[in-house]
């Protein structure tokens, strides 16, 4: 750690926060690479019922060992953010994957800037290590949420990030499984959160060791979470979409209805006219809905934001 990355992270609190579901095989390693890179910063594990040896391995190399009975990553976060009490907090997925050495720097960088996500972002040359399905995939679903929510990540669904205390303790955490990095990011896209990403390295698993993330199950599960918040945090364009959609088809089907009726004097086709006015009633109701979320939306934003608000934004202190 160089004398400067030293002096900005003085007197600032840092928990190492790593989530594990039968990591035997790796969290030691993550103990020990993290106790080097960050000496005196202490590392939690959060254990969520791994049926190996990895609480006994994590506590036999130093980590501070909690254990979490609802399973999925995002039962975990919702832990590590409420019972940890630190400035920075650092979280890694417990695979050994990420290269701990660049924490400090990390770390730095949020206090320095005065962020509140910092994301890891991965680059490798390993084949391996980045499996073609989840990078597609990754791209993928990083772009919905670009295009709802705004552009300001390529790695969404990195397991590498660096979090302010503001951004913790403001963070509901609804989500239970990996679908949890995708609320993480759209938190701090609708609170206008100052964030940002660094590359940093990614390497294989080590042999034996076995990836938690199924690509089609985990992916539509993300996948279905892009469209919750869609519909919670955007409801305006949500229903209103909806709503175009469903007078647009009314439109279509009314022309010929119209078209006889204009000719004829006659309406032939009943069934189709009485569709036509429940799609448009159907709009009508949806366009409402979505006006009166946005409303309730926006007032509970407001106290989201104020409920960040009251902690202070990380930054360099002094010695108290």
């Amino acid at each position: 750690m160089s004398a400067l990355t030293a002096g900005i992270l003085q007197h600032q609190r840092i928990a190492i926060l790593l989530p594990c579901y039968n990591e035997a095989l790796t969290v030691a390693a993550i103990v020990r690479d993290f106790n080097t890179c960050l000496p005196g910063a202490p590392v939690y594990v959060f254990d969520n019922n791994s049926s190996d040896d990895t609480v006994a391995i994590a506590r036999a190399a130093g980590a501070v060992v909690r254990s979490v009975a609802q399973q999925g990553k995002g039962n975990v976060i919702r832990r590590m953010f409420a019972d940890i009490e630190a400035d920075i907090y650092i979280m890694v997925d417990g695979d050994d994957t990420y290269d701990a050495s660049v924490a400090p720097q990390l770390a730095a960088r949020l206090v320095a800037e005065g962020l509140d996500m910092l994301v890891g972002t991965r680059v490798t040359e390993e084949r391996e290590a980045y499996r073609f399905g989840h990078r597609f995939g990754n791209k993928l679903l990083t772009g919905c949420v670009a295009a709802v929510f705004g552009n300001a990540f390529t790695d969404m669904l990195s397991g590498y990030r660096v979090f302010s205390r503001r951004y913790a303790k403001s963070f509901a955490a609804h989500a239970a499984g990996f679908e949890t990095e995708t609320e993480l990011t759209v938190h701090a896209l609708e609170l206008r959160m100052p964030v940002a990403e660094v590359e940093t390295v990614y390497k294989s698993r080590p042999e034996g060791s076995v990836s938690k993330l199924s690509t089609y199950r985990d992916g539509t599960r993300i996948l279905w979470m892009i469209v919750k918040l869609f519909k919670n945090e955007k409801p305006l364009q949500f229903f209103g979409a909806a709503a175009f959609a469903s007078a647009l088809l009314s439109v279509v089907l009314a022309l010929p209805l119209f078209e006889t009726y204009m000719r004829t004097g006659l309406v032939p086709r009943l069934p189709t006219a009485v569709l036509c006015v429940g799609l448009g009633l159907l709009g009508v109701l949806l366009l409402s809905c979505g006006l009166v979320l946005d409303t309730v939306t926006k007032g509970r934003i407001e106290q989201k934001r104020f409920a960040y608000l009251q902690v202070p934004a990380p930054a360099p202190r002094s010695a108290p």
